[in-house]
């Protein structure tokens, strides 16, 4: 094995381990708090956990034996079902994130009309959306027999030998890559700037109450001062941060892969083998990092972590009083109204 294939099958072990054990945690949560599996998001969510863990386990360790063997690690039945799920499960997850997105922007910009526009109903039905585009793709790529071992990306996926069917298969790939990456691309992009939009206008109403009552206490301490422009500053900062990954981790993992997906199509140029591998492996990444922008880093799935891990342990999480009861049933509301 060449030194670049060694680096890229340990980033690649790296990413299994990571988006198995979070991916997993995630879909816990979901399961053990009642609170998570209320929210309409939650849906989204577990549903985009399940397509990341069925990535992991079955797609993931077929590249990791290709980029080993250098050469097709099953029979063609498996490869075709392998390039079948692979297909079906980034497609998914890709609408599932779209589906987030638009949960959040009717969150933030309709809050008085959010329970009557996004209901359990109707999250169910976009989700039955979701996988019925899923499904589409690869099943027609699987009747056409267009699902094969590729060896510039080390996995069995969309790929088609020289022939006749070159042309039929560049347009099914612009097409499904168009309704999967380019198509959540523009929702996120579309959604979360509204979003945006509105946290910016929020930021200056409290910006403008924060500098007037700092001009009425003219008796303010200068630290205290200077820590309340500092929160300002960081309240700024704190939506465009967590904007910029959401979209920024979308762009960063799957354009790279998509771009040369497409470049490939063209009769004049060639990919190299490493670049290709390096790019599915980047695309493989996505599903390690969505437990963390989505689901993990949030107080509420902290919360029901630390609930398990102290379940687990034997240990009472909060001594039991009526005042700490009463708190932690309004830090539930404000959890549940914050997502």
């Amino acid at each position: 094995m060449q030194l670049a294939e060694i680096l890229l099958a340990i980033f690649l072990i790296l990413v299994f381990i990571i988006s198995l054990l979070a991916n997993l945690l995630v879909v816990i949560c979901f399961l053990y708090s009642s609170e998570i599996r209320k929210q309409v998001s939650g849906i989204f969510l577990v549903n985009l956990s399940l397509c990341n863990l069925l990535l992991t386990i079955l797609n993931m360790p077929s590249t990791f034996l290709a980029i080993l063997k250098n050469q097709q690690p099953f029979g063609d039945c498996i490869c075709k079902a392998v390039g079948f799920l692979e297909t079906f499960l980034t497609s998914n997850a890709m609408l599932s994130m779209a589906a987030l997105s638009i949960d959040k922007w009717i969150a933030v910009v309709f809050p008085l009309s959010y329970t009557s526009k996004m209901r359990y109903k109707d999250a169910v039905i976009m989700m039955g959306y979701s996988w019925l585009q899923s499904l589409t793709f690869p099943l027609v790529s699987l009747f056409l027999s267009w699902l094969d071992y590729s060896t510039i990306y080390a996995s069995c996926t969309l790929h088609i030998q020289e022939g006749a069917e070159i042309q039929r298969f560049a347009v099914f790939t612009i097409i499904f890559h168009a309704a999967s990456f380019m198509l959540s691309l523009v929702i996120l992009c579309f959604t979360y700037l509204k979003v945006l939009k509105v946290a910016r206008f929020h930021c200056r109403r409290i910006d403008i109450i924060t500098m007037q009552t700092l001009v009425l206490l003219v008796d303010i301490h200068p630290s205290v001062k200077q820590r309340c422009l500092s929160e300002q500053k960081r309240r700024r900062q704190r939506a465009t941060k967590k904007i910029s990954i959401f979209i920024g981790s979308f762009v960063l993992c799957f354009a790279p892969y998509v771009i040369t997906r497409l470049v490939e199509l063209l009769p004049f140029v060639k990919i190299n083998n490493y670049w290709g591998i390096a790019s599915k492996c980047l695309a493989y990444s996505k599903a390690a990092s969505d437990p963390f922008v989505y689901s993990l880093l949030r107080q509420q799935y902290k919360k029901v972590i630390l609930n398990i891990v102290n379940r687990i342990l034997k240990r009472e999480l909060y001594p039991s009083s009526g005042y700490n009861s009463s708190l932690d049933t309004e830090n539930e509301y404000c959890l549940h109204r914050g997502t």
